[in-house]
């Protein structure tokens, strides 16, 4: 399995791109602006999208994919998230106001978009890789998810503050390798961290004291112009831990 970061970013600006995440060549995980850095080939090829939740920054780039693929492909692009999720996108997104409902075009029986509700801890498989919905708490429904393949493990929290339920999903994964884990702010501002439920420093070193598995740590949703002061301070507060910042254009490979 190869994890290719398009958007890592927790804002836009000066070449950084909001969250998205690409499996192999046929499967997204997120559709933030980092979408836009696939070619129209690439975009073609994606059959699955996975969503974490259903803020902008992770999510808008799924109807400019349908919109500029979907006439070519024989089948509709599956979007698979919590029922929570999927009725957001429904009520708020293809609701034909905002945006044309691609699960009724051209037609209900042969739409270029297809909705596939997942529940957390419910596991599904496509050609040999695992994507399991994780508990995470965010200000509105959202998840984390563990991909994993014979090789091992990776997860990603998506946007999330402290879980207990998440901790424990990450100490009952043996073989994780990867762990992708958001820090939006410094500690000079965890009080808008708390109110929107995001990590600081100070927070992410507390949810890593509790961790039994030791997989290598990635922090992605940095705030742009934040970066580096956010880093610092994650090093000086998690020692030993070898924290380092997600890179859009890293790759992953399990």
């Amino acid at each position: 399995m190869k994890l290719t970061i398009l958007g890592c970013s927790g804002g836009i600006g000066s070449g950084r791109h909001t969250t998205c995440l690409k499996v192999d060549d046929d499967v997204l995980v997120d559709t933030g602006t980092g979408i836009t850095t696939l070619d129209f080939e690439q975009l073609l090829a994606i059959d699955h999208v996975f969503l974490t939740h259903a803020h902008l920054d992770h999510t808008l780039g799924l109807p400019l994919l349908l919109d500029s693929v979907g006439d070519l492909r024989d089948t509709p692009v599956t979007v698979h998230a919590l029922p929570e999720v999927l009725a957001v996108l429904s009520a708020h997104l293809f609701n034909w106001q905002l945006w044309p409902d691609f699960r009724e075009i051209p037609s209900a029986d042969a739409p270029w978009l297809r909705f596939a509700p997942l529940r957390v801890g419910e596991a599904l498989v496509l050609n040999g890789r695992t994507f399991r919905p994780l508990p995470v708490n965010h200000v509105v429904p959202a998840c984390g998810f563990h991909l994993a393949t014979d090789a091992g493990s990776v997860v990603f929290s998506g946007d999330t503050t402290h879980s207990d339920g998440f901790i424990a999903a990450l100490n009952a994964i043996p073989d994780l390798r990867h762990l992708i884990i958001e820090t939006s702010f410094g500690n000079a501002l965890v009080d808008i961290a708390r109110a929107s439920k995001h990590h600081w420093p100070d927070s992410l070193a507390a949810e890593l004291q509790l961790l039994s598995v030791r997989p290598e740590v990635w922090v992605t949703h940095l705030k742009p112009g934040n970066e580096s002061a956010i880093m610092n301070e994650l090093r000086a507060v998690a020692p030993g831990w070898g924290i380092e910042a997600l890179m859009q254009g890293q790759v992953i490979e399990i």
